[in-house]
């Protein structure tokens, strides 16, 4: 299947989406219920996790948050590569509900289907079984780098699980497959320079670790010990243009995958540029 889909899904959201009226906010984090945002990097990786090579991709994001406590989100990627080493996407549905305006619980439906075809896959958009392209992540996260938090102590930490979907690990035979629940942590710090200037911009290092990789979930990391894959450092900057809430944010990322397997394909340093146009 073709990422036209992303375009298609795109073109019908957007309009649809729109014409949804104000309602509450969510515990008056932000008084806008839709945010739209689309990201150009040039390259896509996933907590140190190369998808598609080397090559541009681009990555819409359409959220909702017109119900209190509650966000619904629509996430897409694709380098438009139709050949099947080098093409990937994905498309994302999420719904986050907020405890707090920085603690919040998260279920991601992830679903990444082939550009071409292959034998022994099944791209069905329902199936989460063994030969599937699909699975489900629950995260609880805290981030206190959010819009309406006091500055305290600026970090982010996550707590994520594969609860179901393709993410199963198999006997020394190759055979009675379990799920695996495989886990993964994250924790970052954000500092920030020339605060409430013009010139403001943030520094942000994090670590990220998968613990039970028995699956091979993650491809590009050890399948036998704790596997620290996502080590780096990003600077980023918001460029606000007029009064209607127009931004441009960009980043720098430097991600180095520690893990002592896997990492042949791709390698282990990644630079990370992402252009984004927010609203």
């Amino acid at each position: 299947m073709k990422f036209r889909i992303l375009a298609l899904v795109c073109c019908i959201s957007v309009p649809m989406l729109s014409q949804v009226k104000e309602n509450d906010s969510i515990n008056d984090r932000q008084d806008r219920i839709m945010e739209y945002q689309l990201d150009i990097v040039n390259r896509y990786l996933w907590r140190g996790q190369c998808w598609g090579g080397n090559y541009v991709a681009v990555q819409p994001t359409i959220t909702y948050k017109g119900i209190k406590n509650w966000e619904f989100e629509f996430w897409a990627s694709s380098n438009f590569k139709n050949d099947l080493d080098k093409g990937y996407q994905e498309i994302d549905f999420s719904v986050a509900y907020y405890f707090r305006k920085d603690f919040y619980i998260k279920l991601s439906d992830y679903y990444w289907p082939s550009v071409e075809r292959v034998s022994g896959e099944d791209d069905s958009y329902f199936n989460y079984g063994k030969d599937g392209v699909k699975s489900v992540d629950l995260s609880v996260n805290l981030d206190r780098t959010c819009d309406d938090c006091d500055g305290t102590y600026p970090f982010i930490a996550t707590l994520s699980v594969l609860v179901a979907g393709n993410d199963f690990r198999y006997d020394a035979n190759n055979e009675n497959p379990k799920q695996n629940y495989t886990t993964y942590a994250e924790l970052g710090y954000m500092f920030t320079f020339f605060q409430e200037s013009k010139y403001e911009y943030y520094l942000t290092p994090f670590a990220g670790a998968v613990f039970n990789n028995q699956a091979g979930y993650y491809v590009n990391a050890d399948e036998n010990k704790v596997s620290v894959c996502n080590l780096g450092i990003e600077a980023s900057k918001e460029f606000p243009i007029g009064e209607k809430g127009f931004k441009i944010p960009v980043s720098l990322s430097y991600i180095h995958n520690a893990a002592t397997e896997n990492t042949e394909t791709y390698g282990r340093d990644f630079l990370i540029a992402t252009l984004s146009f927010q609203y």
